[in-house]
């Protein structure tokens, strides 16, 4: 077990996307690129639609990894973190919010249209609860 570092934290906090693969049993893994947000409490947060595959699978066995890597142009580095999830029905539509915020720029025309349309649908919140972390950075 490894608790996350400043270090982390501070990557963790930047509006990097996050490769999410959730425990699927027999059926290899399939990440999917996200958005997620570092809470206080250091748990990590996405939000997700009700009917996601990945929800079904996390119903089914409620473990998830989380994978941020740097930018290319920037020294190699990642965090993961892994452990149990919990779903949330409250705090999706807040969490999706301050996301749009923080990945894209809501002053586009385009951009606010989205997350529009994205605010007029169902989303429950997946919070990861990190028991391991493990780094890599040169």
């Amino acid at each position: 077990m490894s608790t996350l570092t400043p270090g982390d934290i501070a990557f963790l906090r930047r509006p990097l996307h996050g490769f999410l693969t959730v425990a699927a049993g027999p059926v290899p893994p399939q990440p999917r690129p996200v958005w997620f947000e570092l809470a206080a409490d250091h748990t990590v947060q996405i939000f997700t639609e009700p009917g996601a595959a990945k929800l079904r699978r996390l119903r089914t066995d409620p473990r998830a990894s989380l994978v941020v890597a740097a930018p290319v142009g920037e020294p190699e580095r990642w965090v993961s973190v892994a452990g149990p999830v919990t779903v949330e029905p409250d705090g999706a539509r807040d969490l999706c919010d301050r996301l749009a915020a923080r990945y894209w720029d809501l002053g586009d025309p385009a951009r606010a249209a989205a997350l529009a349309t994205m605010r007029a649908g169902e989303f429950v919140r997946i919070v990861l609860h990190p028991e391991r972390v493990a780094r890599v950075g040169y």
